[in-house]
């Protein structure tokens, strides 16, 4: 058993890929939590911190002003030893000799699984809350981070579209999301790109090479040699963006210039969005710990605050908005008025 004779112990982690909005988490959590008397420790590295008992205190002044920076304060890493048993073990002991009552983990869908295989070992509370760009998590509309990296992505687009245009190019452009399409979807969107290429709509690389190959050129007879768009999922195309290309040129005897925006999506100052997502959901957390409550997932749906076991986030069955995919759709159908007018 725990001792809790002493003041309740409450410890945060972050894990797996930063995002913009986890130190507003950091925030938000150490703020409640010494609101109600717990102390506060965060482990650094992600569960490599945990297996190595690499840990500092938090306090207000360590806090304070953290809201608006990116990455995270704790640090994060991928930690292979912490998906062995041996690792998980360790890990749990250390929690337990510094009688932690709760342990708060931010991060996404493998940080998750992680508290799944730490709660075989550990007799105290676990507590998830949703921090990745991919916004890949069930059970919530948005996870910290999201918002940031749509902006950041979008900040990019816009520019790599002024250098099309002045070459009247056509630019394929690789968003982050792993197997998601929300990243590329928002931001394709918002950019008003040509195309967008996403998981949720992917048929198979030969139609999509003809229906990307035949708008091109319906583009191109009804407003002549202009910029051109296209926004890809990672993941998504059999050999990345640059085969994506080399296979239009193949196809079609279309060029195309790649474009990764990479890690630029992950960084940078979190947008209001995230700060205050982020903020609501740490002090939630808290609330939660302080109720008993383990193996759950704090998330905002429609603007309130739910709860939602662990091994349900992490199912991958969040799906991206339809709505979005029909509007997407919609924008296409220029394809189709353009054979009308027999252009």
């Amino acid at each position: 058993m725990l001792n809790q004779t002493k003041p309740k112990t409450i410890a945060l982690l972050t894990s797996g890929g930063d995002a913009p909005g986890m130190n507003a988490a950091i925030r938000s959590c150490t703020l409640a939590a010494l609101h109600f008397g717990y102390q506060v420790i965060g482990f650094k590295h992600g569960y490599s911190g945990l297996i190595n008992k690499e840990y500092i205190r938090l306090d207000e002044t360590s806090v304070r002003d953290i809201i608006h920076y990116g990455g995270t304060i704790l640090k994060s890493a991928r930690c292979v030893e912490f998906e062995s048993v041996p690792g998980q073990q360790q890990a749990a002991q250390h929690l337990k000799e510094l009688n932690v009552a709760a342990l708060i983990v931010i991060g996404g869908d493998g940080s998750f699984s992680g508290m799944v295989e730490l709660s075989r070992y550990y007799p105290g509370d676990l507590i998830g809350i949703p921090g990745t760009i991919d916004n890949d998590i069930d059970g919530c509309d948005h996870t910290i981070g999201f918002a940031t990296a749509v902006n950041t992505s979008i900040e990019a687009i816009d520019k790599i579209r002024d250098t099309a245009d002045a070459f009247e190019r056509i630019m394929v452009i690789e968003v982050m999301g792993r197997h998601s399409g929300f990243l590329a979807l928002n931001v394709g969107i918002a950019c008003g790109a040509e195309q967008v290429l996403t998981f949720e709509s992917f048929q198979n690389p030969g139609l999509e090479l003809q229906k990307i190959a035949e708008h091109i050129n319906l583009c191109k007879k009804q407003r002549g040699r202009s910029s051109y768009l296209i926004v890809t999922a990672e993941n998504l195309w059999p050999g990345g963006v640059n085969q994506l290309c080399l296979d239009l040129q193949d196809y079609a005897n279309i060029t195309c210039t790649p474009c990764i925006l990479g890690y630029i999506q992950r960084g940078g100052t979190p947008v209001a969005k995230d700060r205050i997502l982020a903020t609501k959901l740490g002090v939630a957390a808290i609330q939660a710990v302080k109720d008993n409550k383990t193996m759950i997932m704090i998330g905002e749906v429609a603007s309130q605050i739910v709860e939602v076991p662990i091994r349900d986030a992490v199912k991958h069955k969040k799906q991206v908005n339809g709505d979005l995919l029909q509007a997407q759709n919609s924008i296409l159908d220029i394809a189709e008025l353009a054979k009308i007018h027999n252009l």
